[in-house]
């Protein structure tokens, strides 16, 4: 956490440092490689790409040549229900996935403070980090990020890349923190990622910040009731798939967000 505490989250900035994106000198070499795609003319985008296949970047890199990015809807979210938020785009990294990343993991945080502490400092470019979505204790959940780009928040540049931060109101040392309303929208939040990307609902997919190879940090902490939570996500997602069945099948269930 940058300005909370040891054990605080608020995002971990793994694209940022030693194993980041474009701030070390590693980065550096990527960043560049990235302005001549754009900037360049003919000879310099070929330089360009000759250069990130010799690096095996190519299939990460290829769809920010023109006319391959994916057309977005500003203000657009990947969550029915969700209240977008945008976080500063220096605390995530425009990506095209599952098509250049695959998605197969969802990363628990807890924010160590208030719903309106995780939107401000995500927005603030200063922070360097970000989670796609930050879950109020009444359930309510904001997106700050699209699940299509990569944010800043696992502390590790290969988990930011394959997966979707949830970040959630509150303090790693008070149970009274996770509400019956949080573990029911952060379930049903999560069951709709694994469905949407095809992943099973199980603690190798859904893990805790703490469990990240590499970070520092402790949460969501001694109190997330882990059994609880996977057993909520895995009713929530078969929910969702029996509502498929129906639908392919012509008949009708009950929508779930």
């Amino acid at each position: 956490m940058r300005g909370v505490g040891n054990n605080g989250d608020i995002g971990g900035s793994g694209d940022a440092g030693s194993s980041g994106d474009g701030k070390d000198s590693g980065g550096s070499a990527r960043v560049s490689r990235r302005r001549v795609l754009w900037v360049g003319g003919v000879g310099a985008v070929t330089a360009g790409v000759a250069a990130l296949g010799a690096t095996g970047e190519l299939s990460h890199w290829w769809w920010r040549l023109p006319g391959n990015d994916r057309p977005r809807k500003p203000g657009a979210v990947d969550y029915r229900g969700a209240q977008w938020v945008a976080a500063s785009p220096e605390n995530y990294r425009r990506a095209d996935r599952p098509a250049d990343y695959e998605i197969d993991r969802v990363v628990v945080h807890v924010v160590q403070g208030s719903f309106a502490t995780a939107l401000r400092v995500f927005q603030d470019p200063g922070h360097e980090a970000a989670a796609h979505y930050v879950i109020r204790k009444d359930g309510q959940v904001a997106q700050l990020v699209r699940e299509l780009d990569v944010a800043f928040h696992a502390g590790n540049r290969g988990y930011n890349e394959r997966s979707v931060g949830i970040e959630h109101e509150g303090f790693v040392d008070r149970p009274e923190s996770f509400t019956d309303a949080m573990y029911a929208s952060s379930a049903r939040l999560t069951a709709r990622i694994c469905h949407r990307y095809g992943f099973p609902a199980d603690r190798e997919h859904i893990v805790g910040h703490v469990e990240v190879p590499g970070t520092d940090h402790t949460d969501p902490g001694p109190h997330w009731d882990w059994d609880r939570y996977i057993g909520l996500v895995r009713a929530a997602l078969a929910r969702l798939v029996a509502d498929e069945q129906a639908r392919r099948g012509g008949g009708r269930s009950a929508g779930t967000r």
